[in-house]
């Protein structure tokens, strides 16, 4: 008797249709699954013969085969035990073939007949729903992250037993649904202010640039100069999600298992910040089976790495590829999987390895060629990719001590907001979003600049031992300050200001 059902899986953050074929025939007892299944798909036999039995029902004691097609597509995870199971008991004419063919299934299931959460469900409700698929039916921890996919009905079960009840008409189940908007409401409430940070007037304004315009920033200070803390307060000025964006990176948070059960939808700006002894496979992704690194998990976000010179120069080296394509290939020998990586790279360093060169309150102790090989570690190629460099100097203590509140993340939230709006109106016939995207013929196009502007530039570049990579570095950045002041062409005073940004090319000596 043969019987067929549907499930799915994932290949990098996409999922992708399953047809999971059950062969029951004469013949001694086997179990044999065939279609590229890994360790985890083939052990299924095992948790899908005690869950049947476990759950009052029949197993057949002859020669099953369970075909899982594409074949030429390596299966892994392990929720297909749910979807072979339904398939068996369909074979043996426990469940009504028809409407077996009408729904996703997926999950895993335990000895007792318990279905057990995935991972990506929600990628695999978003694959139902463009298959045209009646419902898709998920374990009960998943029932939220499917939910937040309008258009295709989420059935969430516990038992094997309650999905048999269902398919044979003998029970109900309500879909499920998630209120979205309520869910970024709630996400507009944080402990973060910038409001909390005393003094640092011209690293905040830095930040609000950095926001405004999506451009990547290194912070140079000595220690508790307070670069941290500026850093954790980036996501509270940037832009709010937009539901696609959610969408994204909440299917990277899916896959790799990172959602809590009552987490449906990540509709806050993700901030990530590694430790510096992490590997390069584990800042860009990999392993055995490649998946997502933190560039990925920061998609949309905050990539923010402390104490920069102190990662190893090969990690940071692979940084290079995804800052400037904003996604991350991964190749192997079987396959080669792209997942996203848009974020926004705040760094943050001392100027020497004691890291009190620029404090006037304690004495550097360091040599200049232990300076000089600190700095080092930082390529060239890697800092033409950082539009901004600040310094971040001590906070006097009359500063520290002085009661009147800062400006809020809210008010500078409200101006990088519109800021950002020009340059979604500038760029929408282009496949750019923001002004640090731009590439030599956006920069020609949209950061034209008169002959006092031009010529302040070039002083700049001459006087201050700018480097010529700086130049269109100098120009995105003014084209934020621009857009920030709402002016439409970029004056004297946006370029004087860019240029302060990029001061650290000659003091850093790179």
């Amino acid at each position: 008797m043969l019987a067929k059902g549907l499930s799915s899986a994932v290949v990098g953050i996409d999922a992708y249709l399953v047809e999971v074929e059950v062969d029951i025939i004469r013949g001694l007892p086997a179990f044999t699954t065939v279609g590229l299944p890994e360790v985890s798909v083939r052990e299924s036999r095992e948790r899908v013969k005690s869950a049947i039995t476990n759950s009052g029902y029949h197993f057949p004691d002859d020669r099953i085969t369970v075909n899982l097609a594409p074949a030429g597509i390596k299966k892994e995870g392990t929720g297909f035990d749910l979807p072979i199971a339904l398939g068996l008991l369909s074979a043996t004419q426990i469940i009504p073939q028809s409407i077996l063919k009408k729904y996703l299934v997926l999950g895993e299931l335990s000895l007792d007949g318990r279905v057990k959460p995935v991972n990506g469900s929600l990628p695999m409700a978003l694959a139902a729903k463009k298959a045209g698929f009646s419902g898709i039916l998920v374990p009960w921890d998943n029932r939220l992250e499917a939910s937040v996919v309008e258009g295709i009905d989420v059935f969430a079960v516990k038992t094997l037993s309650q999905v048999v009840d269902f398919f044979r008409g003998f029970t109900q189940i309500s879909p499920e649904t998630v209120d979205v908007a309520s869910l970024f409401e709630a996400a507009c409430e944080t402990d973060l202010d910038f409001s909390e940070v005393k003094g640092q007037e011209h690293v905040k304004r830095a930040l609000e640039v950095a926001a405004a315009g999506g451009h990547n920033l290194l912070m140079v200070g000595p220690p508790g100069s307070g670069k941290t803390m500026l850093a954790k307060r980036l996501s509270t000025i940037l832009p709010p999600l937009t539901f696609d964006e959610a969408i994204e990176i909440t299917k990277i948070f899916s896959v790799m298992g990172r959602l809590t059960r009552e987490q449906a939808l990540i509709t806050q700006r993700v901030f990530r910040a590694p430790h510096h002894t992490i590997s390069d496979a584990g800042l860009i992704g990999g392993g055995r089976i490649p998946g997502p690194g933190e560039v990925s998990l920061a998609h949309n976000g905050v990539l923010f790495l402390d104490e920069l010179p102190e990662y190893k120069k090969n990690v940071l080296e692979v940084l290079r590829q995804p800052m400037e394509d904003l996604e991350v290939t991964i190749a192997r020998a079987a396959s080669t999987i792209t997942y996203p990586a848009a974020f926004m790279l705040i760094a943050a360093m001392n100027p020497c390895p004691c890291g009190y060169l620029t404090d006037p309150k304690h004495e550097c102790t360091c040599t200049n060629q232990q300076i000089q090989r600190y700095r080092s570690k930082i390529s060239g190629p890697l800092l033409d990719r950082i539009d901004i460099q600040v310094e971040v100097p001590a906070v006097p203590y009359k500063e520290l001590m002085e009661d009147n509140p800062a400006e809020s993340s809210k008010n500078i939230r409200q101006r990088v907001i519109k800021a950002r709006d020009l340059q979604t109106k500038r760029f929408k016939r282009a496949k750019i979003y923001n002004n640090a995207q731009m590439k030599s013929r956006h920069i020609r196009q949209h950061c034209r600049i008169d002959k006092p502007a031009a010529n302040l530039l070039e002083t700049a570049i001459k006087k201050l031992g700018l480097s010529a990579r700086a130049y269109n570095r100098v120009l995105k950045i003014s084209r934020t300050i621009a857009d920030l002041e709402k002016a439409p062409q970029i004056e004297t005073e946006h370029i004087s200001e860019a240029i302060q940004y990029r001061s650290l090319d000659r003091s850093l000596n790179l």
